[in-house]
């Protein structure tokens, strides 16, 4: 027998019809995409919400960098380079010896001083003695008052140039103590120009020591500060350091926008002002000891997220 088709639909080869199968199927098939876009469109919607309420509560920047006390060392007197104590990049302490000046032309002038100290002693004292035998004489009304004042002004001088005599050997012993270098502070030893036998001058510099205590100074937008204020915590994430977190807090905003405090300030006093948004240095610092943390120096570039309490 064959199979036939009417008007209500088709038989298969059993002879089951199948006509309302088609239309579930499609029924079946939008249900699901309305399902997903559903699915996705409530994903969207969560992740929409989370990003606006976390950013309405954290505020970062790119334009952040490491910072940090870095102590340009040269010398106070001037003289050749005799001995050199440090090489790049090594680690010293406070007080450590970094460089040493010839002292040999401030030995000589520390001598010199020395003994005129000693000739001004010597000759103050003797105006002194000198002093109580004309006092005695004057007493017995042997000599003149004016011989007499002569003698005190000559003790007054002596002690004058007693007084001249040891500040040159004070000012002679800091000399001679200044041409031994020493380090300011603990830090690493960077930019290192002086060599052996250089004559340095004062305020050349021939060194720089970079203290390991180092903060992050980020330039937020004026509009970002609403709501920042000391002691918020702020995460810090280190170009040099991928996926590692630094936890910190800020530690105070500068009174002033970086553009302010540059060489040459902006003059807004002018008929075609165009307004700009400023930036204003944030210092953050880390939370924890120094040892704590792996290498960190000023100049690296910093990523730092502030939460807003």
């Amino acid at each position: 027998m064959e199979t036939t088709k009417d008007a209500q639909g088709s038989l298969d080869a059993r002879g089951h019809s199948n006509a309302g199968t088609v239309p579930q199927m499609k029924k079946s098939h939008q249900k699901r995409l309305i399902q997903i876009g559903i699915g996705i469109g409530s994903v969207l919607l969560v992740a929409g919400l989370w990003y606006y309420f976390y950013w309405s509560f954290h505020q970062d920047t790119d334009d952040a960098f490491i910072d940090g006390h870095i102590f340009m060392i040269s010398p106070s007197v001037p003289g050749p380079v005799i001995k050199i104590y440090v090489d790049d990049n090594q680690f010293v302490k406070k007080g450590d010896p970094l460089v040493e000046i010839d002292p040999r032309e401030y030995e000589a002038r520390l001598n010199q001083s020395q003994a005129e100290v000693a000739a001004s002693s010597a000759s103050a004292h003797q105006a002194e003695l000198d002093l109580a035998r004309y006092a005695k004489l004057y007493h017995e009304n042997q000599i003149s008052q004016q011989t007499y004042d002569h003698a005190r002004a000559a003790v007054d001088v002596a002690k004058a140039q007693l007084q001249l005599a040891l500040k040159k050997e004070s000012a002679a012993e800091l000399n001679l103590a200044y041409t031994h270098v020493n380090s300011p502070s603990d830090g690493y030893v960077t930019k290192k120009t002086v060599e052996l036998q250089d004559y340095e001058d004062p305020g050349q510099t021939m060194l720089a020591i970079v203290s390991p205590d180092v903060w992050v100074t980020a330039n937020f937008k004026e509009t970002e500060l609403h709501g920042m204020k000391k002691g918020d915590p702020v995460e810090v994430s280190v170009d040099a350091y991928p996926g590692k977190v630094f936890k910190a807090h800020v530690d105070s905003i500068q009174d002033g926008s970086g553009s302010r405090f540059s060489l040459f300030p902006p003059e807004n006093a002018t008929g075609n002002y165009v307004k700009v948004v400023q930036r204003v240095p944030v210092k953050i610092v880390f939370d924890g000891p120094v040892s704590s943390r792996p290498f960190l120096a000023p100049g690296m570039s910093v990523i730092p997220v502030v939460k807003l309490k």
